[in-house]
């Protein structure tokens, strides 16, 4: 059976390896410490920096196949395992569009895939070009880190150029991060497409589903997204399986959408399995941990037929009581039907720490329990107070 390397310990390869364990493939991850999330639950767990080219080939020596947990591995890295030979799925190629903004950016703008208004800031007279930019796109303005944010980090909203955002201005620029600069589009939604590809070029798309962020984190994920005019979700789905066509995606490939009145626009990429695909464990015939796995090794892509009529996944953050499980009981009794993810992470307040997953065909009520469960294992008895 083939062994499948995944460089990165967080939770994804963590929930990737109970969708191995099914499919009776191995699943080597290379982890930064031994308490990482997979490292925990992995027994294939190598211990090594997946930024350090010796320590990732070291690492892929006996994998058929290297994937990513994250996107985060240099690419000269990536494009030095290729060369000698390992298949890297997604490859450095694809990959770049995930790691760099500028770069996707560029990229989709030349391949007329709808996106806010961007530029590149250089650094010499910044402010007078962001003034530039905001006189023609209005203002807020959003300025992001080219390279290395998530989850709400590398993005700062500018009201008004006035000394404060000159001085953030300088202070990034000083620091060596590489700025651009977007227009703030005013939707009314986000929404998430989820697809797969494999080497063979088949494709498969999961329902498109509506993602709910508070302070740049995902809180919660709706199945598929409610409201959503057939034509627009056959648009959302259709534009991502051509995004991981003309980009080489291997693997799954989330992107993430601004609904707006005129359309639909790209935010971000990534290429990996996704926050915004929680649900598919319980939530769809394939979950999306099983499908990366058969699309990197090139087996037929499963089914991405949901299993209930509405499926909501709620995100578990850390809240300053790190005892979790004493929390169990009452999640469990109140509610039979809730299904629980913890990821084997130290509780921090506002880190995600698991998740939580309810199925069926109310709607608010279903948006209601899985809230209450998510808030309950992150509160207490005092989830009142922060509701």
């Amino acid at each position: 059976m083939p062994v499948v390397g995944m460089a990165g310990g967080g939770q994804l390869a963590r929930m990737t390896q109970q969708a191995a364990i099914g499919l009776g493939v191995s699943l080597r991850v290379l982890a930064g410490a031994p308490d990482e999330s997979a490292a925990k639950a992995v027994s294939d767990a190598r211990i090594g920096n997946d930024r350090s080219l010796d320590d990732l080939a070291a690492f892929a020596k006996g994998c058929d196949v290297v994937t990513f947990d994250h996107e985060h591995v240099p690419g000269p890295n990536i494009r030095e395992l290729e060369a000698q030979g390992v298949p890297c799925r997604p490859g450095s190629a694809a990959l770049a569009h995930a790691q760099d903004k500028l770069v996707m950016r560029d990229r989709l703008s030349g391949l007329d895939v709808p996106c806010p208004a961007y530029s590149h800031v250089p650094p010499s007279a910044p402010l007078a070009f962001l003034e530039a930019f905001a006189r023609e796109h209005g203002r807020p303005l959003v300025l992001k880190a080219t390279r290395g944010g998530y989850d709400g980090k590398g993005v700062w909203i500018v009201e008004d150029l006035d000394r404060e955002a000159h001085e953030l201005v300088q202070r990034l620029l000083s620091e060596g991060v590489d700025l651009m600069v977007e227009q703030h589009v005013p939707f009314t939604r986000e929404l998430a497409a989820l697809v797969a590809r494999s080497p063979y070029g088949q494709g498969a798309a999961y329902p498109i589903v509506e993602t709910v962020q508070e302070g740049g984190i995902c809180t919660e994920v709706i199945s598929p997204a409610h409201g959503l005019s057939k034509d627009l979700a056959a648009e959302a789905q259709s534009l991502a399986l051509r995004v991981a066509d003309e980009l080489g995606v291997v693997g799954l490939l989330a992107v993430e959408l601004f609904q707006t009145a005129g359309g639909l626009l790209v935010n971000e990429l990534a290429m990996r399995p996704h926050n915004s695909g929680h649900w598919t464990i319980e939530g769809a015939r394939t979950s999306q941990f099983e499908q990366h796995l058969r699309a990197v090794l090139d087996l037929p892509l499963g089914s991405t037929e949901p299993t209930a009529p509405y499926t909501v996944m709620a995100n578990v953050l850390g809240g300053d009581d790190p005892d979790v499980y004493s929390r169990y009981i009452h999640v469990m009794a109140h509610d039979p039907g809730v299904k629980v993810h913890m990821y084997g992470k130290e509780s921090r307040p506002g880190r995600k720490i698991g998740h939580v997953t309810v199925l069926g065909d109310d709607l608010a009520g279903l948006r209601e329990r899985a809230r209450h469960a998510a808030d309950f294992l992150r509160w207490g008895p005092r989830m009142k107070e922060h509701r």
